[in-house]
């Protein structure tokens, strides 16, 4: 077993006291190319190329010896602490971090980040590290080959962004550019890179001192599904708050994933959804609700795309949903919205038939269905009398994931 392995951090400036030591002393060395050519590397050092960590954990545990890992920037950020500490390599480790490639991007353009979000984006990763960036006004990509700013230009069509790529943070080839999104798939970016995605509306103004990084979770009312009177007077229907709040729950909007609200009417499920930090895609055929839902993100300060058409073929051009609310559009709409295979889809019925025809629709897409027949009463508190009711049946599909043939 390796006798100690020490994680040193390089961000181009350099070596501490404590990581020439540390180097010095080491009979392997693991890093990238560029930093097993360091000249502190202790020449007759074993070398290993680093690749996979979690294969080269199980080398560095095999080896008796002195151990040193290089990576860059803060190796407990995003890096290969986690993997080099996890129990099953049974590996003791002393860090020696530098400035993260994220705290130098920032740096370089001169702009403060603990209101920024930071994502990881790999191929596997890169959809949802797309939706944090059009859900939020500033966010910090750590980006990798085949996921970098090129893609995220790509897929960030239709939102408008300002990107700050720094390239190859640290050596003599550092570069730095700032281009908007749409320009980003123009160019050819070396690796490694880190992108810095800004812009948007912003948020309601706060005091400016901030007490925790990213977004500010306090920011707008407290509560979901508010009344009426916070999104303007009278809502649509389908937009009753019993029926809101059914919808969240049901579809559980959370970062990372992209809402569909088709028939967003006066976008209260949208907002609603968006202050959960989900991304956000508000559908209707009406330019006076799209207007409307429009105002409601900015009143809210959250950030979606409002999309003009009538669905089920303005659809057909969307990115892909995780989650979806069909707020209009009947049995049609949801067939559509069904074939792109969201993880859930909720949708509501005026009549037990018309229910029966969206829940059957879906059943026969794979979605596992559940219906619910909401009932509510309004009364005023002052004589305990009816105010409003409203009826409604909740159809809410989750997709049945079929396990692979064994």
């Amino acid at each position: 077993m390796a006798d100690r392995v020490t994680v040193i951090g390089w961000d181009g400036s350099p070596l501490t006291a404590a990581a020439r030591s540390a180097l010095g002393a080491a009979t392997l060395v693991a890093g990238a190319a560029h930093h097993l050519a360091l000249p502190e590397v202790p020449p007759t050092a074993e070398r290993i190329r680093l690749g996979s960590v979690a294969l080269a954990a199980r080398r560095l545990a095999a080896h008796r010896g002195t151990t040193v890992v290089l990576a860059d920037g803060d190796p407990g950020f995003f890096g290969v602490v986690r993997t080099l500490r996890a129990p099953e390599f049974g590996l003791e480790v002393e860090v020696v971090p530098a400035v993260s490639s994220v705290a130098a991007a920032f740096a370089r353009a001169g702009m403060p980040w603990d209101d920024a979000h930071v994502v990881v984006a790999h191929p596997r990763t890169l959809r949802r590290a797309v939706n944090v960036c059009r859900a939020h006004t500033k966010v910090a990509v750590l980006t990798s080959p085949g996921a970098g700013p090129a893609e995220l230009g790509l897929l960030m069509e239709g939102v408008h962004r300002t990107f700050v790529i720094c390239e190859e943070l640290g050596t003599t080839r550092e570069r730095v550019t700032v281009v908007t999104s749409d320009k980003a798939a123009d160019h050819t970016w070396r690796d490694p890179n880190v992108v810095i995605v800004a812009g948007g509306s912003a948020g309601p103004a706060g005091d400016g001192t901030g007490w925790i990084a990213g977004r500010d979770p306090a920011t707008g009312p407290r509560g979901w599904s508010l009344p009426a009177a916070a999104y303007g007077g009278e809502l649509g229907e389908g937009e009753t708050d019993l029926l809101r709040t059914a919808q969240l729950a049901r579809l559980g909007p959370r970062p990372g994933d992209l809402v569909w609200d088709i028939g967003c009417g006066s976008g209260a499920f949208a907002t609603e959804a968006a202050r959960g930090g989900a991304a956000v895609i508000a559908v209707d055929r009406d330019r006076d609700a799209c207007a409307r839902t429009e105002a409601t993100a900015r009143h809210f300060g959250v950030q979606m795309q409002t999309v003009h058409g009538s669905a089920p073929h303005i659809l057909e051009n969307l990115p892909e949903p995780d989650v979806v609310r069909v707020g209009g559009g009947g049995a049609a709409v949801v067939s559509a919205v069904a074939d792109r295979r969201p993880q859930r889809i909720v949708a509501h019925a005026a009549t037990r038939d018309a229910a029966e025809l969206v829940g059957r629709d879906l059943t026969e897409h794979g979605y596992r269905v559940e219906c619910a027949l909401l009932q509510s009463v309004g009364l005023d508190t002052r004589a305990w009398t009816e105010t409003e009711r409203s009826v409604a049946f909740l159809l809410s599909g989750e997709i049945v994931r079929r396990e692979a043939p064994r």
